[in-house]
């Protein structure tokens, strides 16, 4: 939600003719750019453990982050107080970067201004996360203990947890760009153990969204108590394959996107390919998959938990192709990587908090669909693994190799779905990957998991996929 401007300049104790007073400070040892980030951001979380929710939590994280960039170079402090003293003092810290003198630039550089627009806010907020009852999310989740209990005999054991927040943020430069808005963030997520003679399965399910308290319906905890134990015979049937090596993968829609994000988004993040450290490096406009493959970075899904108004650096939200047609068509850019290649930034420069300086991150990764039925995927596959449920896994940027633990998947014998399999690695390469996609679904689909992406720092996102079959993945078996 966007309020009002004075809502910011007024909760910072702060006005413009200040903010330029910060950058100037900022800029005084010859940096060519400054920033500020102001953040008041209001934690709140629940947890739900033997029926009972026994414990609980709220804080507020406040304060402003100053930086000074000098061509690449960065120099950045924060301090978690907004009186002009402690400003100054961090916009100082931050100046030391300098060399003294003010080298300009000889890269273009692109403003935006004007003022947020209420009418295009991506975060639909009809109750603030700061006004709602803790007594109703302990009724929200005592519902949902009690119709996954209802449903299975064989739960043992049920964690339950909502937490949510909201963000004031606001933002202003040396360009004289002021930007301001309020980020809601909900969470729901659940976690089972089941047992059934002497096997043990686990299971987690998490729902997040940019929206406010109306989330917490009855139909969201039926939802998701069905998502918890669905397949669940199978789980307890599913075994690892007896054997493994190169075969098709078949990736199911929706959580699969997180090898898309991991193994291939990633190396698009353009300080990776500015450094020369991704496979990507030198592959801007050449061919890197079959025609007809889209994959997109998207800020400006309405309420999704990678949606951005506008990133942590003022740029405008929106949707990158970053492979079109089965080109590689943009790398993901913050001011800096956008100034370095003279292309306009793509709304990817994000951060943790204040305390950190901003850096190209994805949002909402997925592909686009394809022609295929996820019948005809399968139909054309006389032996593979489909992939349910991926878990953890380990990409190297540079080299482009990955491995992925999935948690639960079938075999594929004949063109049908065979025996439930589990605890299994699958192995690649993400280049190769892409270039060994032979089918893609028509059922693209955006999973609203509580995806979280770590590099350094932590950031929301989320992922998707159509059902895509790939070619000569190594996927691991008992011998």
């Amino acid at each position: 939600m966007i309020g009002q401007k004075n809502y910011y300049t007024d909760l910072f104790s702060i006005d413009v003719p200040q903010m330029e007073r910060l950058v100037g400070e900022a800029l005084s040892g010859g940096g060519d750019y400054a920033d500020l980030y102001f953040e008041n951001t209001a934690f709140r979380d629940l947890y739900l453990r033997d029926g009972v929710v026994s414990s609980g939590g709220y804080h507020i994280d406040y304060g402003v982050g100053i930086r000074t960039l000098v061509g690449e170079k960065t120099g950045y402090a924060y301090t978690e107080s907004t009186d002009m003293k402690a400003m100054l003092s961090a916009a100082q810290a931050a100046a030391a970067i300098s060399p003294g003198i003010f080298i300009p630039s000889d890269k273009p550089t692109v403003a935006f201004k004007g003022s947020p627009n209420p009418s295009a806010d991506r975060y639909p907020v009809e109750r603030d996360w700061r006004e709602w009852d803790t007594a109703e999310g302990a009724a929200f989740l005592g519902r949902l203990d009690k119709m996954i209990r209802a449903r299975d005999s064989r739960v043992v054991k049920v964690i339950g947890m909502i937490s949510c927040q909201m963000s004031d943020i606001m933002m202003f430069n040396s360009r004289g760009e002021l930007k301001y808005d309020t980020r809601p963030m909900g969470t729901v997520a659940v976690s089972l153990v089941m047992g059934s003679g002497d096997k043990v399965r686990n299971n987690h399910v998490s729902r997040s969204y940019r929206i406010g308290a109306e989330m917490l319906t009855d139909a969201l905890a039926e939802e998701m108590a069905g998502e918890a134990l669905r397949n669940i015979d199978d789980r307890f049937e599913a075994k690892r394959p007896e054997k493994g090596g190169a075969m098709s993968v078949v990736m199911g829609a929706g959580a699969s996107g997180i090898l898309l994000h991991e193994a291939m988004g990633h190396a698009f993040e353009a300080d990776f390919n500015r450094k020369g450290q991704s496979v990507f490096s030198d592959r801007m406009g050449s061919r890197i998959c079959a025609g007809g493959i889209n994959i997109v970075d998207d800020g400006t899904i309405r309420g999704n938990r990678g949606a951005l108004n506008f990133d942590d650096e003022g740029v405008p939200g929106q949707k990158t192709y970053m492979v079109e047609d089965g080109v590689l068509a943009s790398y993901l850019h913050d001011r800096i990587s956008a100034s370095w290649y003279g292309v306009r930034p793509t709304g990817n420069g994000r951060r943790e908090s204040f305390r950190y300086n901003p850096v190209p991150r994805m949002r909402a990764t997925y592909m686009e669909g394809g022609n295929s039925t996820p019948e005809e995927i399968i139909s054309s596959v006389k032996k593979g693994i489909y992939v349910d449920e991926f878990a953890n896994g380990q990409v190297k940027i540079g080299e482009g190799d990955f491995t992925f633990y999935v948690k639960s998947g079938y075999m594929i014998e004949n063109g049908r779905l065979g025996r439930p399999v589990c605890d299994l690695n699958i192995i690649g390469n993400g280049p190769k990957a892409l270039a060994d996609i032979v089918a893609v679904g028509n059922d693209a689909r955006i999973d609203d998991g509580a995806w979280t992406c770590g590099k350094e720092q932590n950031v929301p996102v989320s992922c998707g996929i159509p059902t895509v079959r790939v070619e000569n993945l190594i996927v691991g078996g008992e011998n």
